[in-house]
C-alpha cells in the first residue's frame, strides 16, 4: 500500500513537557516514523511536568479529530485514566510511552524503560560504591511531584531496594523507615526544582551523603545546590535518563552513575503499534514475563561496580540523546 493511503490515519503524541530533552527527543523519533509511514502526526504537551488539565484537553481534542492512536506519557497517571478510557471507548488505540498508567492495563500498551529495574542498578551501584560506608549513609531522595505519578514511584523504590533499603508499600514513596533516609522532596524534573529541594533537605540535614534524583536535570539542580556550600565532591548523586547533557555530567564527576533510557525507540515503536492498529486491528504484545514493552536500559558510569552491569561513558554517549 502507498503511503498515500496512510495520509488519514492521524497520530497524536502527547508528553509531559515539550521543554525536556528526553521528551524532545521522543516527539523526534514519532515525527521521522509518522514521515516514513505516511501519517499525520500531531504533538500536544503539558506547559510544566504535572499539568494534568492540559495533557486531558489534548486527549479530547484527539478524539474530536478522529485520531487511530495516541502516544501518551502521562502526568498524572492515575486521574487521566478516565480521560483514556473515552478515547478507547472512541475506537483509538492509547499507548502509554515512558511512565504506565495506574492501572497500567487502563492502556491499550505501554512501551516504556523498567524504570523499576533503573532504579534497581543506580541504587545497587551506590551501595557497591560506597562499600561499609553504605551502613551509616545519609539519603535523600529527589523525586517528581505530589501526585507520585508511576514513573517517580517505579525509580524511587527501584533505587531503595537495590541501596538495600527495606521497602513499606512499593506503591508509596515516603514510607519507609529506615533511619538511613534523610527525607525526600519533589523537583517537577527540571533543574531549577532540583536546587531547590537540595536546599530544602540540607537544611532539614546538612551531611547527606546520597542522593537519588528522578532524572539529570534535577540531578544538575542538586549538584549547583550542593557546591554553593561547598560539597560537591564528597555527595554521590545517582540519576536516570541518558541525554547527552547527563552522560558528560557523568564524564564530568557531577553524577556518579545513570540509568540510560531510549526514547526516540518508544516513540518509534509507538507510532508503528498505531499504524498496525488502524491496518489490521492488531495490537502490541508485551514483554514475556512484563505488563509492558521493555524498550531497555543501561547504567552509564566509568567506575564500574562489582556485581553490577554497567556500560561505559564512551558507549553511553554513543547512545544518548538530547
Amino acid at each position: 500500500m502507498s503511503a498515500s493511503a496512510f495520509a488519514d490515519t492521524t497520530v497524536c503524541l502527547i508528553t509531559k513537557t515539550d521543554t525536556n530533552p528526553f521528551f524532545v527527543k521522543m516527539k523526534e523519533g514519532a515525527t521521522a516514523k509518522a514521515e516514513e509511514l505516511g501519517m499525520t502526526l500531531k504533538a500536544f504537551a503539558g506547559k510544566v511536568d504535572g499539568d494534568h488539565e492540559t495533557q486531558v484537553q489534548a486527549i479530547e481534542t484527539c478524539i474530536l479529530d478522529g485520531a487511530k492512536g495516541i502516544l501518551l506519557t502521562a502526568s498524572d497517571t492515575s486521574s487521566i485514566v478516565p480521560a483514556v478510557q473515552q478515547a478507547r471507548d472512541a475506537g483509538i488505540i492509547v499507548i502509554a510511552l515512558d511512565t504506565p498508567l495506574s492501572p497500567v492495563d487502563a492502556a491499550d500498551a505501554t512501551f516504556a524503560t523498567d524504570n523499576y529495574k533503573a532504579g534497581l542498578l543506580i541504587g545497587q551501584w551506590a551501595r557497591a560504591k560506597m562499600g561499609d560506608a553504605a551502613a551509616d549513609a545519609k539519603i535523600a531522595t529527589l523525586d517528581l511531584n505530589v501526585s507520585q505519578p508511576t514513573v517517580d514511584v517505579l525509580r524511587n523504590q527501584g533505587f531503595l531496594e537495590g541501596f538495600g533499603v527495606d521497602l513499606a508499600d512499593p506503591n508509596v514513596i515516603g514510607d519507609e523507615t529506615d533511619p538511613r533516609l534523610v527525607g525526600s522532596d519533589v523537583t517537577d524534573g527540571n533543574e531549577e526544582g532540583g536546587r531547590r529541594a537540595m536546599e530544602n533537605l540540607l537544611a532539614k540535614d546538612p551531611t547527606i551523603n546520597v542522593i537519588h534524583t528522578i532524572n539529570e536535570p534535577a540531578a544538575a539542580g542538586a549538584y549547583e545546590a550542593l557546591k554553593a556550600i561547598g560539597r560537591e565532591n564528597d555527595v554521590l548523586i545517582v540519576s536516570v535518563d541518558g541525554g547527552c547533557p547527563g552522560v558528560q555530567n557523568v564524564a564530568d564527576g557531577v553524577i556518579g552513575a545513570t540509568s540510560q533510557q531510549y526514547p526516540l525507540l518508544m516513540a518509534s515503536l509507538g507510532v508503528e503499534a498505531v499504524k498496525k492498529w488502524a491496518d489490521e486491528s492488531v495490537k502490541p504484545e508485551n514483554t514475556p514475563g512484563k505488563d509492558f514493552f521493555d524498550t531497555g536500559v543501561a547504567l552509564v558510569t566509568d567506575q564500574a561496580a562489582d556485581g553490577v552491569e554497567s556500560i561505559s561513558v564512551k558507549e553511553g554517549m554513543d547512545l544518548c540523546w538530547g
